[in-house]
């Protein structure tokens, strides 16, 4: 490791954004943390003429339409200002979704279990596409282990995060079943720190001595 390099950390994004896409987050990477979120992915693509998505999500992994409308609201002022796209494109946010892309060792970690479609840039293990079920991680790569292996090709591979150019999580019955009990936990949190919150209110409020009043 060089002298001014920083070491990885559990919550850098391991896969990055390349061309037009690695500088509008540059752009709203910082602005989405300043507000309580994290930037997952940007892509520019030519859907609908031109559009460009940016994905994103609380530090939770949950993000709802009212977050999305709040991110949308943050950002925009600020990419009209810094103007990284020379055309006119539609601005879209969205949430990363069940099937979500793998940006994060922590988003690796968080899938062990599942199912996961990987791209590398250079060869690991004799090639570059996996498809398998995550069985571990750490700080340094992932380990997959293949569910349809072809003939010749080793069943388990450990690829590097650095060698990683795309991942994302494949769409099972397991995983949307495990999304769902997350997002329940999720509310019912929220809800307990809302009521929670109505609770310090209201003792507050209590606790307000009464006016002082004078008599003649």
């Amino acid at each position: 490791m060089e002298q001014n390099e920083q070491p990885q950390t559990w919550d850098d994004r391991i896969i990055r954004d390349t061309g037009i896409d690695a500088r509008v987050a540059a752009i709203v990477g910082p602005v989405l943390r300043a507000i309580g979120f994290r930037l997952v992915r940007v892509r520019l693509s030519g859907q609908n003429g031109l559009t460009l998505q940016i994905m994103a999500e609380r530090d939770d992994g949950s993000m709802t339409v009212e977050d999305c409308e709040e991110v949308s609201r943050a950002i925009s002022p600020v990419l009209d200002v810094e103007d990284p796209i020379d055309k006119a494109y539609h601005l879209e946010i969205s949430s990363p979704g069940i099937d979500r892309p793998l940006v994060r060792a922590g988003d690796f970690a968080d899938a062990v279990g599942h199912l996961a479609k990987m791209e590398t840039d250079v060869m690991v293990a004799g090639r570059k596409r996996f498809r398998g079920r995550i069985t571990a991680c750490d700080e340094t790569g992932v380990t997959v282990e293949s569910d349809k292996a072809a003939y010749g090709e080793e069943p388990v591979a450990t690829i590097p995060f650095t060698a990683l150019s795309d991942a994302r999580l494949i769409l099972t019955d397991e995983l949307i079943r495990d999304a769902l009990q997350k997002d329940k936990k999720l509310r019912q949190e929220r809800k307990r720190r809302a009521r929670a919150a109505d609770d310090i209110t209201e003792a507050g409020a209590d606790e307000t001595p009464a006016p002082e009043t004078q008599t003649e």
